[in-house]
């Protein structure tokens, strides 16, 4: 008698192995060394698929089509932190139903700046924290050092991110800060708090939450010991924006910097100062960075760089020292290595200057890392100052970018630079002919160079 089809039913599916990487998020069947997608070596963790069907899928709502010039965005208001140095980063304040990512090394100050944004925000608007890495009376602890212990902020201590959202849905708060994303899970991911694709879930709901009910979200991330944010790549290009809290070791002072930014400019800084009771913002940064001596010393000049939308002072130092070994040495701290050796290089070929037996060491006081092609003047006048032993005025500021033809190349924002010179007390200005500024500046001598061999006749 022939067995019909239809009296085995068929199993369920069973959990399939997904192997993740670490680096781009890329997904695989089978483990390999090194990842095909992103060809970074031993990234890929192993995951188990749940196994359901298409029936186990909920019911997808149906899209809804606009138009561009039917969006009024006149109705959507930032709502401002309390915290003037970290409203500039963000742009002017939490765009609602935005999603914030920040990092920084462990102790750095991300609870505590947090704790103080909600708590003033909690005047304005209703303010959730949620942590998953402390208790309530941890948190109430340190709520009572900053003295904000009587902010009306909801507090919940919880690592689901489905309990934490199932708990949010019917009054969703005006901010939301999850601290931190590492430590939520996913019930719908078997793997371990942490790894890749309990990350990839958990923030994924978080950003369609924040999308829906127009909650303004910051996600507390752990950094790398190479100090990048922990997690697959795709984590930053989830959120609308990324900070990164930077600082020297032993330092008082805290900068925040914006490397992505969908609703405000990228590389944005904010400067703070750690105190007894928090953190105190810094009204005029270039203090920290500058040092303003009653004599000038030698290999040392004064750099009006920019970041972003703000001017900074910061001192530039170098040293040119006798060699004792065989292989002359070259550091560069805050400045790029392969430009300074480039600078040597103009400075040789152009200027008949030749410092190749000596050690050379340059710095940017203060840690602040430049980047920008402005510092190339004053590093070589640094460098040219420590080598004759013959100081620069301390009244000079100076900035330029300096070609391997040996020429003097504008920068942008040359006569905002100045103006921030002479706020500070500035008398002189060693700058780029083509960044002349058109109306004299009141108090300042203007001293412009085609060439840097002009420059160096300038000053010695």
């Amino acid at each position: 008698m022939a067995v019909s089809a239809q009296c085995y039913p068929r199993g369920m599916a069973k959990p399939r192995r997904i192997f993740t990487c670490s680096g781009c998020g890329a997904q695989h069947l089978k483990w390999q060394g090194q990842c095909p997608d992103c060809g970074a070596w031993n990234t890929l963790s192993e995951a188990r698929e749940s196994g359901g069907g298409r029936s186990a899928r909920p019911a997808l709502e149906r899209a809804e089509i606009t138009r561009l010039d039917q969006i009024d965005v006149a109705d959507v208001a930032r709502i401002g932190t309390g915290v003037a140095e970290l409203d500039r980063v963000l742009g002017g304040g939490l765009v609602p139903g935005s999603v914030v990512l920040i990092g920084g090394d462990p102790g750095i100050g991300k609870s505590t700046l947090l704790l103080t944004a909600a708590a003033r925000m909690s005047s304005a608007t209703r303010a959730c924290y949620v942590t998953g890495e402390e208790s309530l009376d941890q948190i109430g602890l340190r709520a009572e050092r900053l003295t904000v212990s009587d902010a009306p902020v909801e507090l919940m201590a919880e690592t689901s991110v489905e309990a934490i959202l199932d708990q949010l849905e019917s009054q969703p708060p005006g901010v939301l800060i999850v601290d931190s994303i590492q430590t939520l899970f996913s019930e719908a991911i078997e793997s371990a708090p942490g790894s890749v694709s309990q990350l990839r879930e958990s923030a994924a709901q978080l950003v369609r939450f924040a999308k829906k009910r127009g909650t303004a979200t910051v996600l507390v991330g752990h950094v790398t010991k190479e100090g990048t944010l922990a997690g697959p790549r795709v984590l930053e290009h989830m959120v609308d924006t990324v900070l990164y809290f930077e600082s020297d070791i032993g330092s008082r002072f805290r900068i925040v910097r914006s490397v992505k930014n969908r609703f405000g400019a990228a590389n944005e800084l904010g400067f703070f100062v750690m105190g007894e009771q928090g953190f105190k913002e810094v009204k005029n940064p270039s203090a920290i960075f500058l040092a303003r001596r009653a004599e000038a010393i030698a290999g040392s000049t004064t750099l009006v760089t920019r970041e972003s939308t703000r001017p900074l002072l910061v001192e530039v130092q170098a040293l040119v020292d006798h060699n004792i070994g065989s292989h002359p040495r070259r550091v560069a701290q805050g400045l790029e290595a392969q430009r300074l050796n480039m600078l040597l290089a103009i400075l040789h070929r152009h200027c008949e200057i030749a410092v190749g037996d000596n050690d050379v060491y340059a710095n940017v006081v203060g840690g602040l890392r430049i980047t920008e092609t402005a510092a190339d003047l004053p590093v070589t006048l640094a460098l040219l100052s420590s080598f004759r032993e013959r100081p620069v005025s301390a009244d000079l500021v100076t900035f330029g970018e300096i070609g391997l033809t040996g020429e003097v190349r504008p920068v942008p924002f040359g006569e905002e630079r100045l103006a921030e010179a002479a706020k500070h007390g500035f008398t002189k200005a060693l700058i780029p002919k083509a960044n002349t500024p058109q109306r004299s500046i009141p108090g300042m001598e203007i001293v412009p160079v085609e060439r840097l061999s002009q420059a160096l006749e300038a000053l010695f």
